[in-house]
């Protein structure tokens, strides 16, 4: 959500005028994240999320933007996208794919405590059992594959010691068959900069462009590795547990989920050390650039590695494991 793309103000004004919002009041870009440029736009009618796409198609988006529709339409706190005039959500701006989303209230919580994390967890149980009723179906750009291609682009850039890391843990990674996991689309992303708060009620989950269809388990193991971790990259088992039970209470974890936790875990901190290497090594031109640490998911995937027979909090919330 760098700036990679400048709009002026008439510009923005004659892109309001397909949608019934009123008069254009103010925008500002967004600085966070990396992927979309954001802006704020407040109009006379309210307050929204103006997002141009600089990576993803046309083609690709009516996927993304559906699926906003349908989870807030059937339980999940989310923007839902706005149509214009002529009832379409997807539109084009400057030459680019973009759309006007409504602004969530709420802010972004830097130290969640366990409250917080219960409620995301329950959220997030909420989506992967309502998620059965949504027809779209989008591979995982960021699967296995892309982890193998992209440990390949960055090795020749890492130090010794980060080079051995990443190369066992491809190793340990390729041992694993995962495909009988319950499977469906999940939100990829959801990082405590996703979610919006009003002190310890959840507003609104945010940015699904990384949706895709994966394991459901795989979804958790993402978000317990935000929320959930401590400044040394290892686990707070109270925050993990406040998460993992109340993602259980809406969807029950199967025996190859419980026996795939720990596995889960460490696949989930690979991918973002990946993309941070990536985007550190090798960084797009923006306005605004924001290139998170890399080192944070090595410190993650590196505790996960050691302590991958402890990671049990999945296990200690299913009967019978």
């Amino acid at each position: 959500m760098s700036v990679y793309t400048t709009i002026e103000h008439d510009e923005l004004v004659d892109f309001l005028r397909r949608f019934s919002l009123g008069e254009l009041i103010d925008f500002a870009g967004i600085s966070a994240g990396i992927e979309n440029t954001n802006y704020f736009v407040t109009t006379t009618a309210g307050e929204y999320v103006l997002t141009i796409f600089e990576e993803l198609t046309a083609e690709e988006l009516p996927f993304f933007l559906d699926l906003m529709a349908f989870l807030a339409e059937h339980g999940v706190p989310s923007a839902h996208p706005l149509a214009d005039r002529e009832g379409r959500y997807l539109q084009a701006f400057k030459g680019k794919p973009a759309a006007l989303v409504q602004r969530l209230r709420g802010h972004n919580i830097e130290q969640p405590d366990r409250t917080q994390c219960a409620a995301i967890g329950d959220a997030l149980g909420t989506m992967h059992r309502q998620i059965a009723g949504f027809t779209g179906r989008r591979p995982n750009p960021r699967g296995a594959a892309w982890r193998r291609d992209t440990a390949a682009r960055v090795l020749p850039r890492l130090a010794e010691d980060e080079a051995a890391l990443l190369r066992a843990e491809l190793e340990f990674e390729s041992r694993f068959r995962l495909e009988d996991l319950p499977r469906g689309v999940i939100h990829a992303d959801l990082f405590r900069d996703n979610a919006l708060f009003e002190g310890e009620e959840l507003t609104g989950i945010i940015d699904f462009y990384y949706a895709c269809e994966d394991a459901l388990l795989y979804d958790l193991a993402v978000t317990v590795n935000d929320w959930c971790t401590t400044d040394d990259g290892g686990l707070d088992d109270a925050r993990v547990m406040a998460m993992v039970e109340a993602y259980a209470r809406q969807r029950p974890f199967t025996a190859l989920e419980v026996g795939a936790w720990a596995v889960e875990l460490r696949a989930a901190a690979l991918r973002f050390w990946l993309s941070r290497l990536q985007d550190k090594l090798f960084p797009r031109d923006g306005a605004i650039t924001h290139i998170k640490d890399p080192t944070h998911f090595q410190r993650i995937l590196a505790h996960h590695v050691a302590r991958h027979d402890h990671l049990d909090h999945v296990a200690r919330v299913t009967p019978g494991a």
